[in-house]
């Protein structure tokens, strides 16, 4: 995933006129005659760099003029003590842009470096990790790409792009549900069909009804074990009652760090977890002058 200026420049537009409103009025006071100065940006703790251009366009935005010069790359596992910028230009204008540029770094380099650490988690099972919808309004374009730089995926942006049947869906059908769900949707060509399931009962309707991926919501390890024993007998052309098609299987629901691995080692294929973008903590830079 790629982030471009395009999209950006209008949340890093929003957030700079939050930050600075009508003017800088501390700096406007004590820098009546501007001056000229070279700045770093420091990491003050380990962690996943994402969000350079980001703040590189946070600096144009502000002053053009100004120079940036990158020393690391988004994806960089960066040392606690380490520079991973430098900016020379209007005093003025760098401390008027200082705190949004930091902001973005710290919140986006906090999913990268939190996506990272599930990435590791599960890194011998074979399963994926994937984000949610889960995120802070406004800002899903720059956390979706940071939970990629962090080793992560996405199955998709929004409403938009791809089908997910969730549980208030079904919940509103009543009346054959899944299969109808699923069947509406194959009907109109639709391809790569998610549904949501709660239960055995559940995911065996789904999968006779020809779901493409099936998401194990907060279902228990045990039962999450019986679904991919399901699975793995029909790849293995075993008759199993109740099954159609070998969909992709994504646990969800309750997991951290303490238990993913745990799940990971059921089978699954992927596992999506909210706090990537939700609840991320900020990693700590600071600009010194």
């Amino acid at each position: 995933m790629k982030l471009t200026k395009e999209k950006v420049f209008p949340i890093i537009i929003s957030a700079l006129k939050e930050d600075i409103g009508s003017g800088d009025i501390t700096s406007s006071v004590l820098f009546e005659k501007d001056i000229s100065l070279l700045a770093h940006i420091t990491a003050k703790e380990e962690c996943v760099l994402a969000g350079m251009d980001a703040a590189r366009w946070i600096f144009d935005a502000v002053d053009e003029k100004i120079a940036f010069t990158p020393l690391r790359k988004d994806g960089d596992r960066v040392k606690k003590g380490k520079r991973i910028i430098s900016v020379k230009g209007s005093a003025k204008n760098i401390l008027a842009a200082e705190r949004t540029v930091l902001n973005f770094l710290g919140h986006l380099s906090g999913v990268a470096t939190l996506t990272a650490e599930f990435v590791r988690e599960v890194k011998s099972t074979g399963a994926k990790i994937y984000d949610t919808r889960k995120t802070i309004p406004g800002l899903r374009e720059l956390e979706k790409y940071a939970v990629a730089i962090g080793g992560g995926f996405s199955y998709r942006v929004g409403l938009w792009d791809e089908v997910m049947i969730k549980d208030n869906h079904l919940e509103a059908m009543r009346v054959n549900a899944i299969k109808g769900s699923i069947a509406a949707f194959k009907n109109k060509g639709y391809k790569n069909i998610e549904v949501e399931v709660g239960n055995i009962a559940e995911f065996k309707e789904a999968l006779e009804a020809g779901a493409d991926i099936i998401m194990l919501d907060n279902m228990k390890i045990e039962e999450i074990k019986k679904v991919v024993k399901i699975v793995r007998c029909q790849a293995q052309n075993k008759k199993v009652p109740g099954t159609a098609v070998k969909p992709i299987l994504e646990a969800s629901g309750g997991i951290g760090l303490e238990n993913i691995k745990k799940i990971a080692k059921t089978g699954v294929d992927r596992i999506s977890i909210g706090r990537l973008t939700h609840s991320a903590s900020s990693i700590d830079f600071s600009l010194e002058i």
